[in-house]
């Protein structure tokens, strides 16, 4: 019914198959292609319809394999949501209508989940692999930069900090996580961790300055004071560092063309997370930073000459 090549015919350099079915009135009707005769080894005729049960039923309209077993493919377009959302409700719908008999899986089918969701869960699979390595790396770099666990603890704390305004700039434009959105995270994490450096460096230099002229810092009033000589007057700096990051990556939140969209998922997080970042910089910092330098110090005392330090 299909047909079959039986022959090739060479013409020159041109080769044709050559291809024999039933005519198209017995591929048509099951009737006249169930009285098709048979020839047996011993001269008999007999009716096709005698060997064979012969029905019509609906398929897939090519056979393809995969692994040495046939296969079909469901092609599925998705909108207004992402992949990893959509796969793992119609996993949970089919468990269900399966569980109530609704649908049955015949002996020796499976059902797999592929394309796009399949490069993604092999991606995760690398993400699962990749941000703890990038943790790890920049933990290690600000420790040697630094020679201290809790100047790295206080400038590895910028990173969730910084996290917040990335998601809230992710979820403002509507955007579904995605394997670019997370290279961006993973940006962010960079850039969080060097504004961080910038500001501990500025409040230790405050630090080394007031201990080199003073001898040391006999109150809290006094370490108020090298806190804001090292933060607020140091605010240049750090707003610079942030302006030119978002000033450099906002032209890609307004491009357009081929590779603009993949850009751009790359370019929110980090985006979103300098701005916060930049608050957790010029606020959270120097609160932890008292508190830190400030244990032990009991006197509350303001210092008796107020002069900010030049």
């Amino acid at each position: 019914v299909g047909g079959m090549t039986v022959a090739t015919t060479v013409q020159g350099l041109e080769r044709y198959p050559i291809n024999l079915r039933y005519p198209r009135e017995l591929r048509d009707n099951l009737d006249q292609l169930g009285a098709i005769l048979v020839s047996t080894p011993r001269g008999q005729q007999i009716p096709l319809a005698q060997l064979a049960k012969m029905q019509i039923r609906k398929g897939a309209p090519s056979i393809k394999s995969e692994g040495s077993r046939p296969n079909t493919w469901i092609y599925v377009d998705i909108r207004d949501i992402d992949v990893g959302t959509y796969v793992a409700r119609a996993q949970k719908a089919m468990a269900e209508a399966i569980d109530a008999g609704e649908i049955v899986i015949p002996a020796g089918y499976t059902v797999t989940w592929s394309g796009q969701f399949e490069y993604m869960q092999r991606a995760n699979k690398r993400l699962l692999l990749v941000v703890p390595v990038t943790l790890v790396l920049i933990m290690l770099i600000i420790f040697l930069n630094t020679r201290g666990l809790m100047k790295t603890m206080i400038v590895m704390l910028s990173i969730p900090m910084s996290l917040v305004g990335a998601f809230w700039l992710i979820w403002y434009l509507d955007y579904n996580m995605s394997i670019a959105v997370w290279v961006g995270v993973i940006a962010l994490a960079g850039l969080s961790a060097e504004m961080g450096s910038v500001m501990l460096l500025y409040l230790d230099l405050a630090h080394d300055d007031w201990i080199e002229k003073k001898g040391k810092i006999a109150s809290l009033g006094e370490l108020r004071e090298v806190i804001y000589a090292g933060a607020v007057q140091r605010l240049r700096p750090v707003a610079m560092t942030a302006t030119i990051i978002v000033a450099g990556l906002l032209p890609i939140m307004w491009s357009h063309g081929s590779g603009a969209d993949v850009m751009k998922r790359i370019a929110v997080p980090m985006v979103g997370g300098v701005v916060t970042s930049f608050v957790v910089g010029l606020i959270v910092f120097p609160a932890i930073y008292y508190l830190w330098k400030g244990w032990g110090l009991g006197d509350h005392e303001e210092p008796e000459d107020p002069a900010l330090l030049p």
